[in-house]
């Protein structure tokens, strides 16, 4: 989704919302009598930004100060996180004491290690003193996700599209090998093994583009668990940063093991475990290298970058299908699915800046504010069209909309009050064929959808072993699918038992007496 979310295809926000204006009249003078005030803003830096531009200082940026920095007497400074490394830069910046007055995560559970340190600002009464744009947008029941012990100590961003993952296969090369779409795991493993010995993209042919990416490896892992119970759900996932992880679930050894077959037989990505940002595999697939892929939902059709535009360019003839393929032993299309909350921002306690931060982010919450973030300026960037922005195809555009999504902090896509609107605000900038595509490719984003399992409060083992284990996982995955078949239990194997002695026993137990407790 993030790819969609950066062009800012998703536009506007609900029409409960009550806009202050782009000129951010709320508390004016924040700063008045001293100078502005600095008010430092996490953004990540996907190291995407067009000639002339950074992630710091582009369009957005500069009109951001322009509407609300210059009227609040306020001066934004953007803080740049490499988004490869951003839950490890966090945890410096905030152990240091030198963290921006405005931050932000998708791990809840990282979250929680913040109140308990006692390091994060409780927003409670500062959003109810400046922030009524930000009360409602986003509602009780999305600000209920930033409450921790009752406090509120998170700002969630409101998801309005709850999707994870698309596939997308080579059409063209496929009906160059006289093959249907595959709609089943079986399937796709023989149009894998077609693609190797016929090579229809030359004698660089890969199969399966593949990378170390939860967008790679959840598609097809989550299909092989078998069916569980409620009680199971709950106690044996384990939660790794934003993800729900179904390692001890039955059937995820066996999806690990189908991984290594591919990699085996040479149908994936050879050196998938050297990219886990996922570059190596867009560049692969852009270049008409890869026959089929997992992605966020629906973004081959984003711009940032242009996977589709720069494969027709350099494969004029490419054309490329979403494909919902993978299967259970129901025969459902089962994949993971987000919650209705997106990230949790936050203002940790060492900021002085905390009221200017909640004004900021109410701005942000405005319907105008959102309409200029996600799309641009009308007439010069978009088009209105059934009151949902089409955003223009043009070099200025883009450079201006690269990184819109991450400057939009509030909203992970707008909800504009039903499924179909939403879906249609996605794709309304696309035409022709593409537009069908992608509506498709969103359609199996959220078909056969697994919500993740939430507790009444975190679980302090994943807060306290979490980012550990998620580094103990990417080992168990890369060197389970890179053993050789005949070794593959017993590398398996014994990287879980070493994962479980590292916390994830814990992990499990915390989480049964949670359920039985829950369950009272």
């Amino acid at each position: 989704m993030s790819a969609v979310l950066t062009t800012g295809l998703l536009a506007g926000c609900s029409d409960s919302a009550q806009p202050q204006g782009a000129a951010g009249a709320q508390g004016a003078g924040a700063g008045s009598g001293s100078g502005p005030v600095t008010l430092k803003v996490e953004i990540f830096d996907r190291g995407n930004s067009p000639a002339g531009k950074t992630a710091t200082n582009n369009d957005n940026t500069q009109w951001i100060q322009e509407t609300f920095g210059k009227p609040n007497n306020i001066k934004l400074e953007f803080i740049p996180v490499p988004r490869s490394q951003e839950i490890e830069k966090l945890n410096v910046l905030m152990a240091s004491g030198d963290a921006p007055d405005i931050v932000f995560t998708y791990d809840s559970n990282l979250v929680y290690k913040y109140v308990k340190q006692g390091g994060l600002t409780d927003l409670g009464k500062l959003i109810d003193e400046h922030g009524p744009n930000l009360k409602s947008y986003l509602g009780e029941d999305t600000l209920a996700y930033g409450k921790f012990d009752g406090v509120q100590y998170a700002i969630p961003a409101k998801r309005a599209y709850l999707g994870k993952y698309s596939s997308m296969i080579r059409q063209d090369w496929l009906d160059k090998l006289g093959l249907a779409l595959p709609k089943t795991t079986e399937e796709v493993y023989a149009a894998l093994k077609a693609f190797k010995e016929k090579q229809p993209g030359g004698p660089q042919t890969i199969p399966l583009g593949f990378s170390l990416a939860p967008a790679s490896y959840e598609p097809i892992i989550w299909p092989f668990i078998q069916k569980t119970t409620e009680e199971e759900k709950y106690t044996m996932l384990q939660q790794l940063g934003s993800r729900d992880n179904p390692l001890l679930l039955p059937g995820h050894k066996e999806g690990i093991r189908f991984l290594n077959k591919l990699y085996n037989e040479g149908l994936m990505s050879p050196d998938f475990a050297l990219d886990k940002d996922k570059k190596k595999l867009q560049q692969d697939i852009m270049t008409g290298k890869v026959g089929m892929y997992a992605e966020d939902a629906g973004a081959s059709y984003g711009t940032a970058p242009d996977i589709l535009g720069v494969l027709r360019k350099n494969v004029p003839d490419a054309k490329v299908k979403p494909v919902d393929p993978y299967t259970n032993a129901e025969g459902k299309h089962v994949k993971p699915s987000y919650q209705p909350a997106g990230m949790y921002i936050m203002i940790p306690k060492s900021s002085t800046k905390a009221a200017e931060a909640v004004k900021y982010l109410n701005w942000m919450a405005a319907k105008d504010v959102l309409i200029t973030l996600s799309s641009g300026i009308e007439g010069t960037n978009y088009t209105l069209k059934d009151g949902v922005p089409v955003i223009k195809d043009d070099t200025e555009t883009k450079n201006r909309l690269y990184n819109a999504g991450d400057l939009r902090l509030v909203a992970n896509g707008i909800d504009f009050g039903s499924s179909e609107l939403n879906l249609k605000s996605m794709t309304v900038s696309l035409k022709g064929q593409d537009a069908e595509d992608a509506a498709l490719a969103f359609q199996h984003g959220l078909a056969a959808g697994l919500p993740p399992v939430r507790f009444d409060r975190p679980i302090a083992a994943e807060v306290k072993y979490g980012n550990a284990l998620h580094d103990k996982y990417d080992e168990l995955l890369v060197k389970s699918v890179m053993a050789k078949p005949e070794a593959f239990d017993g590398v398996y194997d014994s990287l879980l038992k070493d994962y479980m002695n590292s916390g994830g026993e814990e992990i499990r137990k915390e989480r049964t007496e949670a359920y039985k407790a829950m369950k009272k």
